[in-house]
Order: structure tokens, then sequence, then C-alpha cells
């Protein structure tokens, strides 16, 4: 399901690999497991919702066939087979369809952090280690939302620490994990 869990998008980068050669028996730092594709992050129930019906395209349950759309429109080479796997995984009741209880099933135990550092390299296009905002504006186009370049300029922004006009990979891993803000 690790495609399912962007948040979508949601994503290996030098900041954040491991060093090449480090001693088996050393601990993890503190940084180290926190970024650790074994670490998970349990995202608010409300934007698990949210992502449930981004990719529904009827009310209440998700096809296959809307799998593989969104799988398509990230790039995934082979979506349909992907979205096959995906719904039999998740499809409990076996009627063809996963409904918001099973979707919530299969992330009951959160999101893996290694599948939102993939969900960055979804907005990296060009693979240069930071996302622009005309990245992310195609990356949104893809999934049928129209955002203008200075409205994507604005969500880099508001998540762009070092104030270099990009998203990198520390910066996107801030903003998918930390606690929504209640309004």
């Amino acid at each position: 399901m690790s495609h399912l869990n962007i948040l979508s998008f949601k994503y290996n980068i030098a900041k954040l690999r491991f060093r090449a050669g480090r001693p088996t028996g050393r601990l993890l730092s503190a940084r180290d497991r926190q970024f650790s594709d074994l670490s998970t992050y349990k995202p608010d129930d409300e934007d698990m919702k949210k992502v449930f019906n981004m990719i529904a395209s009827q009310p209440g349950r998700i096809s296959k066939k809307d799998l593989q759309v969104i799988l398509e429109r990230l790039g995934k080479a082979d979506a349909a087979n992907e979205a096959r796997r995906m719904m039999c995984v998740a499809d409990h009741n076996k009627d063809g369809y996963m409904d918001l209880e099973e979707f919530m099933e299969v992330h009951k135990n959160g999101v893996q952090l290694g599948d939102i550092r993939r969900a960055f390299f979804v907005f990296d296009r060009d693979k240069d280690g930071r996302i622009s905002a005309e990245e992310v504006m195609a990356v949104l186009r893809n999934l049928g939302d129209s955002c203008s370049l200075e409205d994507c300029r604005k969500m880099v922004r508001e998540v762009d620490r070092n104030g270099d006009g990009f998203v990198d990979m520390d910066e996107f891993m801030s903003m998918m994990t930390r606690p929504r803000r209640k309004p």
C-alpha cells in the first residue's frame, strides 16, 4: 500500500541516507531513528479521511480503477497490477471496493516514513533533492487540481524554513509529520 500512503504523497537524499561504512554495532542516533524507513507516523483521522475522499470517485468507496488512476497520475509504471494488489490487501469484505473502514484498517499502524520519503521524489521531478513551486504545480495538475504558480509559491514558502525558495527533504518530512493545527 506504499503508494496510498502518500498523503500522497507524500518521498534518498544525502542528508537522510545512512552513512556508508557505519559499524553495524553502533546505535542509531535519534535523528536516524526519526527518519528511518522502519519508523511510522500516525496521521490524524481527519487527514486520512481527506486522502480517502480524494482518491474515491464514488462517495464512501474506492474502486480498483480509482487506485489505478491515481497511481498512473503519480507516474507508477505498472499501475493496473499495483492497484489490483492493493485492493487484494485492503478489500476485507471482498465486495470489490475499499470503504473508509477498510482504508483506515490498512493504515491503523500509521504510515511508514519511508513511504513519505518516497512521496518527496514524486514531487522532485528533476531529481535535484529539492521541490520547486513549478514541480508542486505539475504534480497537482497531474492529480487533477488546478493551482496557480503563485499559490504553489505560497505553499513552498510556508514550508521553506531555510529561505532558499525550495522544499528539501528535511522540510518535507517536517511538514508531513507535524501535528495538524486545529482551526
